[in-house]
């Protein structure tokens, strides 16, 4: 890179996340109505006054080296810091709030999404909630696509989700112990038991979720997952899991915190296992989260708490 310059305008920060966002520079100047040159210009001149390389171009566009990643984040701050400002002393109008989220299946990530989205009050926002695969949400999250991700560690994966955190420059922040409930359909005869064993479920399919190409049992949504089973049926999304709990009589492991509000057909109960399992959210260690993402874990930090789960700091 040429020598450092100095300075760097609050426009090309707000030019430099729209970048970053479409992965492409014509995109975004096409969003923001500016010249795809003027646009061009402005993010060579950026890299020249930060003295590093941010994107990576390609005829197919442009990705954010390991460098970018990180100013992304601290590009991010200034711009919604700078906005904050604006509405107080100059008063202007609340500008869209940002936030994206990836997480394992879980009803409760859900739950708190609608409330924080309910709570935020924007009469403009632009959010996303992606339910995907482990491997895909710290990757979502290593990348910025997702500010932040939600999954689960225990005594069997820990080691390998630590070290490819690490390796991402992401670090495990937990939240809540679960004890492992099953999940079944409300017409399940187990759903009238105080607890199940895993002797009561050697007859019935098991339910987990596709982990694609790295469908490693370290990636695994579910604990336990090396146990045998006879009948197993990997699925892609919750919806599906639940109709096939209802369709099938199968069940799931998880975390026992389901909202009737969104998942009225389904129960949880009590598994006799000696296990835990700790969920937590994952962000990049580098990398401060905004207000809105720290508003949206209050908020999942509030529903947890109404299931009498005891959260950890």
């Amino acid at each position: 890179m040429a020598k450092r310059a100095s300075g760097i305008t609050l426009q090309q920060l707000q030019y430099f996340i729209e970048v970053a966002a479409e992965g492409s520079i014509s995109a975004a100047a096409d969003l923001l109505y500016v010249a795809q040159p003027t646009m061009s210009a402005a993010m060579r001149d950026l890299e020249q006054r930060v003295g590093r390389d941010l994107l990576t171009r390609s005829a197919r566009g442009v990705t954010l080296t390991t460098d970018g990643v990180e100013f992304l984040g601290y590009a991010r701050q200034v711009v919604e810091q700078a906005e904050l400002l604006e509405q107080r002393y100059l008063g202007r109008p609340p500008s869209r709030r940002l936030l994206g989220v990836s997480t394992q299946h879980y009803s409760f990530a859900v739950d708190a999404f609608v409330r924080m989205v309910k709570s935020t009050g924007a009469p403009v926002y632009e959010f996303s909630l992606r339910e995907t695969r482990t491997f895909d949400i710290i990757e979502d999250v290593r990348t910025l696509r997702s500010e932040l991700g939600i999954l689960f560690r225990n005594d069997f994966n820990r080691n390998v989700i630590d070290k490819l955190l690490r390796d991402s420059g992401l670090a495990f922040h937990p939240l809540f112990l679960a004890e492992p409930h099953i999940f079944v359909s409300r017409r399940n005869p187990l759903a009238a038991q105080k607890r199940a064993t895993l002797d009561d479920l050697v007859d019935l399919p098991r339910l987990t979720f596709d982990q694609g190409a790295n469908n490693s049992f370290y990636f695994a949504e579910e604990i336990l997952s090396t146990l045998s089973s006879a009948q197993e049926i990997r699925v892609s999304d919750r919806a599906t899991i639940f109709n096939l709990m209802i369709g099938l009589g199968g069940y799931t492991i998880s975390t026992g915190i389901i909202s009737d509000d969104l998942d009225p057909e389904i129960v949880a109960v009590p598994l006799d296992v000696d296990e835990r399992i700790e969920i937590g959210w994952i962000g990049r260690t580098a990398v401060p989260l905004t207000e809105q993402a720290q508003r949206y874990l209050a908020e999942v930090r509030e529903v947890v708490a109404g299931f009498g789960v005891e959260l950890l700091d």
